[in-house]
């Protein structure tokens, strides 16, 4: 099996969680190659992956225009974590408007050459959407962040071919 995994706008929290499997990596391991990810150096998202695991939320031009990618080159997408599956913390920006975060962020709260950038950092979105809300989404992992034991749970009943039953091992910010 070809694993993936994605980290959008959110605190990487989930990536840590699934660190955290330790030696039962070496388990998923034997069974999936892990062929795209921030913890690897692989910078271009391949074509025919099997499980995708997204963490965060959809923020910005970047992010949309990667999940709808990482959508079309994934056979089985995970939201894994609140952030991904509500847009959760990054979504408390969306009360405001995207000129009041920009000047906020870059103008107020900026010592030293106070502005917005217009290179480098990608473009807010007028509001951060869970990933289900730009692209079909197979499985929902909740929790801030799922624990390793969650993680572990999904990502082996999904490398048995099986979609995994996690109303009883989870829930949103658990």
């Amino acid at each position: 099996m070809r694993l993936a995994t994605v980290w959008l706008d959110g605190c990487s929290g989930c990536h840590m969680s699934l660190l955290d499997l330790d030696e039962r990596l070496l388990a998923v391991a034997e069974k999936a190659d892990l062929v795209y990810s921030p913890l690897v150096d692989n910078k271009i998202f391949p074509e025919d992956v099997d499980i995708t695991l997204v963490e965060g939320a959809v923020s910005n031009e970047e992010d949309l225009h990667k999940i709808r990618m990482v959508r079309e080159r994934t056979r089985i997408l995970v939201s894994l974590g609140d952030c991904a599956v509500t847009a959760n913390v990054p979504g408390m920006r969306n009360p405001f408007l995207t000129s009041e975060v920009y000047d906020r962020a870059y103008r107020e709260n900026v010592t030293f050459d106070p502005g917005i950038p217009n290179q480098v950092i990608p473009p807010l979105l007028p509001y951060s959407r869970p990933v289900h809300e730009i692209v079909p989404v197979d499985v929902f992992v909740p929790g801030c962040p799922p624990s390793a034991d969650v993680i572990f749970y999904a990502v082996s009943e999904l490398l048995e071919g099986r979609i995994p039953e996690l109303s009883a091992k989870t829930r949103f910010g658990a």
